[in-house]
């Protein structure tokens, strides 16, 4: 892929990293709100997968990508269905064994410990990741959101954070004046949705969606479709 993933990427990083990076005043003062809407805030609005596809009947996800390195890895995502009526492909990370739904015109890769769909100019890329967050050195969904929210806020001017719980329990947060990374032209918002296991508040699954912040609103939408249709092998 051309584009560089550092800001994206940034939602990865250890929070025992984090954790030394900012102290305790830091991580401290974010606080995720636990205040409830009854469309959660997350609504698509009425739109569809098919308001963000490019109508290919799937051809996208076969194709090869010359922008994408050879070897082992990343490797393609396995296509597991078509869907050209309501715009869109399931595509299955078998590194992080999560189903998830991208329009067409996308693309998807995994490596070893990820997996990444990103539109066809790139400008838009979602992540999904595995998370331990005993390994991460936090408590929960909870404490992973306001830890990583301090850590990235106090070492990017400008950038501004939000945290807020679902009524699902689900964790969103919004990094909004991200800067760009290398391939794009300019500031960026990038969206977490934190999933905690069921039953088990240690282990989760991180989704990142980061796209131009011009297309904040609809990223917003485009992030509730997404969520909507993931499919979580626990």
């Amino acid at each position: 892929m051309f584009v560089d993933l550092k800001n994206e990427e940034i939602q990865k990083e250890s929070s025992r990293r984090l954790f030394l990076w900012t102290g305790l005043g830091a991580i401290a003062a974010v606080a995720v709100s636990s205040r409830a809407h009854a469309d959660d805030g997350l609504d698509a609005g009425g739109l569809t997968f098919r308001d963000f596809a490019t109508p290919d009947n799937g051809a996208s996800f076969n194709r090869t990508d010359p922008m994408i390195p050879g070897g082992p890895e990343p490797a393609p995502a396995k296509l597991v269905a078509i869907d050209t009526a309501n715009g869109l492909a399931r595509v299955y990370f078998s590194t992080v064994r999560v189903e998830a739904s991208l329009p067409l015109g996308w693309q998807a890769t995994e490596d070893g410990e990820r997996g990444v769909g990103f539109s066809t100019d790139r400008k838009t890329r979602v992540l999904i990741w595995r998370v331990d967050f005993a390994f991460e050195g936090v408590r929960d969904a909870d404490h992973y959101a306001a830890t990583k929210m301090g850590a990235i806020k106090s070492r990017t001017p400008g950038l501004r954070t939000e945290a807020r719980k679902l009524a699902d329990g689900t964790v969103l947060i919004v990094y909004e004046n991200a800067p760009p990374s290398r391939g794009d032209n300019g500031p960026r918002t990038v969206f977490d949705v934190v999933v905690s296991k069921p039953g088990n508040p240690k282990e989760g699954v991180l989704m990142t969606l980061g796209l131009p912040s011009a297309d904040t609103d609809r990223g917003l939408k485009l992030l509730a479709l997404m969520k909507s249709k993931i499919v979580i092998a626990w």
